[in-house]
């Protein structure tokens, strides 16, 4: 028992550390999920990883918390689903609620290069991420044009449903493959849920989206309307964050429960924190008109958006970790690994790229914090504070800050 209390405890740490240094999006945090799972703890290894990011991408929901949530599943348990999700949400939590009570200190920094270095760090991180994944699933030519096809698709007709679309695609195309050879055995995620407990969750996650919306009609409590919305925003929206933030303004502010203003201002702190894009809901909790508000509506607005993905990752893991074992499924997923490897090249463009590198400073910048990531093996949260520094810095002698 003590040793299940020191891996849930450690789990919690290592997720809360990474939810006080992971800026940059989802994306990003796949990048920062690879080098303290895969590379510096080796909890799970590259193609388990790849196949985690393939299986959430398939999910509704925030894609990166839900990976972090299956990491933390297989290595604690539910308890350690649980931490996971806490450590890695509640520091973004707590700042966008402190935003909504009006408390932002320093506000030109934040607002200058500094916010900047965040985008520009980004691009080194989810470059690292790219260059890393590639190595392991694209060893051979036939798996680099796959995941070229896949990037360049998604570029041209950019929408979640081309992303399943493309990673439905590398699926049939992993049949193709003339390395048709299984080249590594998938080992085990190390889910221990019975099909009974996995059945319940989803039966939950349907159950609530059918009888939520009935009980807003026969008890149209403002609080069951928040759970309601929230619960169906995290339940049916795929592509993660960027496409949640205006499904919400528009349930939001036509409702007057969010002026637009309001609604702006804390869209854009939810890009300047770290950690999952989905906790911009424990902002509008707390700024939103009618009770309950303040840091109770947050947080009953933030754990609602978040409940689907739980009720999903416990509900399909087992059964996503029992079907990779198969040899057809493993020959599917050399295809798949390689579309997902062309999603984050997208990614990697558009938006990581496009909205950090402005200038040939911002690309020297970026070069100096990915060398710093990949060759000389500084740790993520330093280089996002010495590439912020260095971004405020230049604003500041450039004239730009």
């Amino acid at each position: 028992m003590s040793s299940e209390r020191e891996t849930v405890f450690s789990v919690f740490l290592t997720f809360f550390k990474l939810g006080c240094t992971s800026f940059g999006g989802p994306v990003a945090h796949i990048g920062y999920f690879r080098e303290e799972f895969v590379i510096r703890r080796r909890w799970i290894d590259e193609h388990t990883y790849g196949d985690l990011v393939a299986f959430c991408q398939f999910l509704p929901g925030p894609a990166s918390s839900q990976v972090g949530i299956s990491i933390g599943l297989a290595k604690g348990g539910i308890f350690g689903a649980l931490a996971a999700w806490f450590g890695f949400t509640i520091p973004s939590a707590l700042l966008l609620i402190a935003f909504g009570y009006g408390v932002l200190v320093f506000p030109e920094v934040l607002s200058g290069g500094a916010l900047h270095g965040l985008k520009i760090v980004a691009v080194a991180v989810v470059a690292q991420a790219v260059w890393g994944m590639a190595k392991t699933m694209c060893p051979d030519i036939q798996r680099v044009t796959l995941a070229a096809v896949a990037a360049i698709i998604v570029l041209y007709f950019p929408s979640p449903f081309t992303q399943i679309g493309v990673i439905i695609l590398g699926a049939f195309s992993g049949f193709a493959l003339r390395s048709g050879s299984i080249e590594h055995r998938r080992t085990s995620v190390g889910i221990q849920i019975s099909k009974i407990f996995a059945n319940s969750s989803l039966f939950l996650f349907i159950s609530l989206l059918i009888v939520l919306p009935i009980a807003v009609t026969a008890f149209p409590s403002q609080t069951l309307i928040l759970i309601d919305s929230f619960y169906r925003s995290g339940s049916l929206v795929f592509g993660g964050g960027h496409v949640v933030l205006p499904l919400l303004q528009s349930e939001m502010v036509p409702t007057g429960w969010v002026t637009n203003n309001s609604f702006l201002a804390g869209y854009g702190a939810a890009q300047a924190v770290p950690g999952p894009l989905f906790t911009f809901a424990a902002y509008l909790g707390t700024v939103m008109d009618p009770q309950p508000n303040g840091w109770l509506g947050g947080m009953i607005c933030l754990i609602s958006i978040f409940l689907p993905s739980f009720f999903l990752v416990i509900g399909l893991l087992p059964y996503w970790d029992e079907l990779r074992q198969r040899k057809f499924v493993q020959k599917a997923l050399l295809g798949v690994n390689a579309s997902v490897v062309g999603l984050l090249l997208a990614a990697f463009y558009n938006p990581v790229w496009t909205s950090g590198i402005l200038s040939s400073s911002d690309f020297a910048l970026a070069l100096f914090a990915f060398t710093l990531l990949v060759f000389w093996k500084v740790a993520p949260w330093l280089v996002v504070l010495l590439t912020t520094f260095c971004s405020w810095g230049l604003s500041i002698v450039m004239g730009g800050g």
